[in-house]
């Protein structure tokens, strides 16, 4: 018998980080901090991707290639996320999303 952590304990821990990044969004008034939940948020995707991988043969390369695409996601999401928070900065002199209500189209 190993001491290894099995599926359920690192489904626990996704659905930890999970619950994290939602309470972040919901609590951060600032874009730095809706950014930092969004990025937990597909952190925890990412842990239930490689668990379920490590744990059932069959979806080991799915797992994995999944991962990876969710990565460049969340790189390309960074990137455009902080070109528009530096716009809005540029034009608000303030990264509060509540004060964006003239940007309602």
């Amino acid at each position: 018998m190993s001491n290894e952590p099995g599926l359920i304990a690192y489904l626990i821990l996704s659905a930890f980080v999970f619950v994290m990044g939602v309470l972040c969004i919901s609590i951060k008034r600032n874009a730095i901090g809706i950014l930092m939940g969004i990025e937990l948020i597909l952190n925890a995707a990412n842990i239930n991707f490689i668990a379920t991988a490590r744990f059932i043969p069959a979806f080991a390369i799915e797992g994995q290639v999944f991962t990876v695409m969710v990565i460049v996601l969340a790189a390309a999401e960074a990137a455009i996320a902080l070109a528009i928070i530096l716009n809005f900065y540029n034009n608000h002199v303030t990264i509060d999303v509540d004060r964006g209500d003239d940007l309602k189209g």
